[in-house]
């Protein structure tokens, strides 16, 4: 019988006008502490996002993702809060923020799979 992984989830949102509270999911970060994962994917739909809000930089909203991916990833160029370890990333990543991209709360969740949970979470709740 196959391990199951207790993880937590957040969905990553875009909230172009934060006094609006309005948003889009355009990414997912899922996080297992016992088997030390941590995994960022995200999209951004260019025609849903210009429909959704025209006067958002899309070009500065695609550089902050690729740091959000950077950090939760523990890459070099993520700096030094890409240093920390797993679980400090994840919720350095899920902090309560008022900026163009936010976080939803943690959620919890038991699977066997977590490469396989990553890319459900990411269909369901972005895609």
């Amino acid at each position: 019988m196959q391990e199951k992984h207790l993880y937590e989830y957040s969905v990553i949102r875009v909230v172009p006008r934060v006094e609006r509270e309005e948003f889009l999911n355009v990414g997912i970060i899922v996080f297992c502490k016992k088997a030390k994962f941590i995994k960022m994917l995200y999209t951004i739909d260019l025609a849903k996002m210009e429909l959704f809000s025209g006067d958002l930089d899309l070009e500065q909203l695609q550089l902050n993702l690729e740091s959000f991916q950077k950090i939760a990833h523990g890459t070099k160029q993520g700096g030094p809060i890409a240093q920390f370890d797993i679980p400090s990333r994840f919720r350095w990543l899920t902090a309560l923020r008022s900026s163009a991209i936010q976080t939803s709360r943690p959620h919890p969740g038991l699977c066997d799979d977590l490469e396989r949970t990553v890319q459900r979470l990411f269909k369901d709740m972005v895609l």
